[in-house]
Parts: C-alpha cells; structure tokens; sequence
C-alpha cells in the first residue's frame, strides 16, 4: 500500500482551503500547501489542521506545482487545487486504488460549481483531470495558466469513479474578472512566441467558441448561468486576439520612435 502526499498551491484562498483538505485528510498520509504568500486568513486554517504550510514564490503555475511536488514527503501525490474537494464517491476510488495500485496514473471527473449551480455542459463536464499519480514518471507541463501532469510515455492511466467537485465562481463579476486576467497572460505568451493576429481569429473564432459551447455542447441545457459562461468564454477569445493585436500595434508604434 503506498502513502499518498495531498499537494495544494494557494494563495488568499481562506473560502475554499478547509473544505479541500478535509474532503481528503482522511485517505492520504502527508498535506503539503505551498503557498505564495497569502494576505488572508489561509496560513491559520491550514495550520489547523497540521499540514505542512510552506511559502515559496509564485512564478507560474507550472514552475509552483512543480517545486510544490519536490516538497512531498511521498512520490504518489494527490494535487488538488485549493477550491477543489473529492465527493464522497472518487474518495472510496482513491482508497480503492490505495489498497491496489495497479497504474502511472489515475484520472478524475471534474463538476464545476458556478454561482451556485453545478454546470454539466458547456464543454465543462465531464474535464478530465489527472490528479492522481506516480511523480517520478512525470511533471507538470502545459502553457500558463493551463498547467497539466504528463506521464511519460507508456505509463498506465485509469479512469476513477467519482466527481472532483471544483468550486470556481461565486459571482459573474468574478468570472469576468479572470477572464481579463487570463487573456492578458494569453496575448503576452501568443505575442512572445511570434503568433500573429489576423482578423479570422480576433472576428470569427469567438463567435466559433460560442456556438461550439452553447449549441454543440449542449450549454443551453444549463440555463441562464450556461448562456453567461458560453458568452464570457467566448469574449475571452476575442480579448486574447484584440491584446494580441495591440501588442504588436505598440511594437510598431515603439519601433518608429
């Protein structure tokens, strides 16, 4: 039987912290948070409960969970984001696969709760998440701030019963609010690695990302709050490719001075 570390990354995240580390202190052998340096009540609450509380630099979310894993007192880590908790059902799966661990890694169905309500389209149920796994056999990757673990090539990955239940936002300001904030990141590393905008992409890929989402999958079915999430997702494309253009339009600007 293997002994599971549970990894968190946060910061200011005193609303949702308690309730992910209590949906899984009972299965796993080792809590690390590593933290970048909240301004909230965060660090007390975790300390209540006798995790390991560590305050580390945030340079992107790969670079943190990365560094975070290095702190695990085990190799077969349960990551978690700070505003995600395991349903009673993906617990009993976790415990099952403890008592035989037969895989690289173990993949998660994530339930996105928005204001409230538990959205089951959109293009966001079921989001396959890997969250559980054999650290020496990979590492975070991706682009941020859309981080994912890679197995390395050949590892066994098996598919758990159960929803990680992820709480992500209490208000459509909230949701619009990061939105902006994720274009912005979007745009820069578009920018950096030489993309170049075109008017495809800034007029017809946000209207494409509507109608995938809302229509094809199926976010009419979850009402007003479906419609609201098909449309900010899809202004966020269209700001990533409008930054993406005046990135370039400043570049122009400053090389004319």
């Amino acid at each position: 039987m293997p002994e599971i570390s549970l990894v968190v990354i946060t910061f200011n995240e005193e609303n949702n912290i308690e309730s992910c580390i209590l949906s899984a202190k009972d299965i796993v052998d080792d809590i690390v948070v590593v933290d970048s340096f909240s301004t909230d009540n965060t660090e007390e609450i975790c300390k209540k409960h006798d995790v390991r509380f560590i305050k580390h630099k945030f340079e992107g979310h790969i670079e943190q969970k990365n560094w975070a894993i290095s702190q695990a007192k085990y190799p077969h880590i349960l990551s978690l984001d700070a505003d995600e908790a395991l349903s009673p059902e993906l617990k009993n799966s976790i415990y099952s696969v403890k008592n035989n661990w037969n895989a690289e890694g173990y993949y998660f169905k994530r339930l996105t709760n928005y204001c409230g309500q538990w959205i089951k389209h959109c293009g966001w149920y079921p989001d396959k998440k890997l969250r559980l796994w054999d650290s020496r056999k990979g590492k975070w990757e991706g682009i941020n701030p859309h981080d994912k673990f890679e197995l390395q090539k050949g590892c066994n990955k098996v598919f758990l019963k159960g929803d990680l239940l992820h709480y992500s936002f209490n208000s459509i300001n909230q949701h619009v609010d990061t939105s902006n904030k994720f274009s912005e990141i979007k745009a820069k590393i578009a920018f950096n690695n030489g993309e170049k905008p075109n008017l495809f992409n800034n007029f017809f890929s946000p209207i494409i990302k509507f109608i995938r989402d809302y229509f094809f999958r199926l976010g009419f079915l979850d009402g007003f709050y479906g419609f609201v999430i098909c449309v900010i997702n899809a202004n966020s494309t269209f700001l990533k490719y409008s930054k993406l253009r005046q990135y370039y339009r400043d570049k122009k600007k400053n090389a004319k001075n």
